[in-house]
């Protein structure tokens, strides 16, 4: 293996923007400049995030003549290059160029062709620091995982991809990656998280393999496509869909892949399961709503968060019963015992002072391993 070897260079603004490529309406497609010479968004990179308080700020930092963050570039054997770090103000710098978005200068919000020859040519001459690093493959990769310093914290997908980049991966990104992604039209209201922050592809990645998916991408690395995964993820939506027909709101973030994994062959009764929803959405003690899904198949009451009794309730509970426990009639100080529904809440028990009792810790805690 080639030691990897890293060599400083300026470049200025002028000559990156040369030969700058991006189409703005489908910004997951290739970004390339500095002559055709520079891939600024490499297949294991993000998807272009910044904001727009983000990219003025970058533009502010340039027209004041103040340095930007040192950025990496790779080097390749074809004498092209590919940016390990930086891929955002890069980006930002070039669109502004371009005339995509305008900036506050001197009190008005200007695009690049509004500003004159000389401040125009002081932004095209700027200078960028850039360290150009050449080594194999993993040898990039890794050092574009130790200098990722670009101001937005990389997600632990972002940093899976870094490490399995290959056909596997662009085919699953193309899947669950993109603003306008085919997981995202069958299940965004299923879903948590962005497609673009990779939280999309992690959530089925994670599903699928039983929680490796490390082992799951090292795998897959090489492989022509992500159909599998694809496969999976429709069969998990359409179980869905089919098995709790009408939507809330509620069911959008549920770790649906995992319930899958366990029921997706059980025969259960949709109408019963849905008329069991409805009387948990009602019941005020219940105060997990989200988690209903999860205690219908299950019938795990954790998943729930029942109320508890609040301190007054406790306490009106303690003196009634002067302080002694109503399982083991031993006496105890009130901060030593704890609250439990007399009669359960699982058969219709409140959560109110009348259902209130006091127990003794290890009472209590014998009647909840029942």
């Amino acid at each position: 293996m080639n030691k990897m070897e890293i060599k400083p260079l300026e470049i200025t603004i002028r000559e990156i923007y040369d030969g700058y490529t991006d189409d703005i309406d489908d910004p997951e497609e290739g970004v390339t400049g500095y002559g055709g010479l520079l891939d600024i968004r490499p297949k294991y990179q993000r998807e272009f995030i910044y904001d727009d308080k983000r990219r003025a700020a970058v533009i502010d930092t340039v027209t004041k003549g103040f340095p930007l963050n040192t950025m990496y570039w790779a080097k390749n054997t074809d004498n092209t290059y590919e940016v390990l770090d930086g891929q955002q103000r890069t980006i930002s710098i070039c669109q502004y160029v371009r005339g995509d978005f305008t900036v506050n200068t001197e009190g008005y919000a200007k695009a690049f062709h509004n500003l004159t020859p000389e401040q125009k040519d002081q932004i095209l001459d700027y200078k960028l620091t850039v360290y150009v690093c050449e080594g194999d493959e993993a040898e990039r990769l890794k050092w574009f995982e130790i200098i990722n310093i670009a101001g937005v914290v990389l997600t632990r997908q972002e940093l899976r991809n870094v490490n399995y980049t290959g056909p596997w991966l662009s085919d699953a990104k193309r899947l669950f990656s993109k603003r306008e992604c085919r997981a995202k039209k069958i299940a965004e209201k299923y879903m948590a998280g962005s497609p673009i922050r990779q939280e999309y592809l992690e959530t089925a990645l994670g599903w699928l393999s039983l929680g490796d998916i490390d082992k799951y991408m090292s795998k897959h690395q090489r492989s022509d496509s992500a159909d599998e995964l694809w496969e999976y993820f429709e069969k998990v939506i359409k179980w869905v869909e089919s098995t709790f027909p009408n939507y809330r709101k509620e069911m959008k973030g549920v770790e649906w892949g995992v319930l899958y994994n366990k029921y997706g062959a059980a025969v259960l009764n949709t109408d019963e399961l849905e008329a069991l929803i409805i009387s948990l959405m009602k019941d005020e003690d219940v105060t997990k709503k989200s988690g209903i899904y999860n205690y219908v198949l299950t019938g795990d009451e954790h998943n729930l968060s029942i109320r508890a009794f609040t301190d007054n309730q406790k306490r009106e509970a303690y003196e009634r019963q002067e302080g002694y426990c109503t399982v083991c009639g031993e006496h105890f100080e009130m901060e030593e015992m704890e609250a439990d529904h007399i009669t359960p809440w699982i058969d219709g028990g409140k959560t109110i002072a009348e259902n209130c009792q006091m127990l003794c810790r290890d009472d209590n805690r014998r009647k909840s391993d029942i």
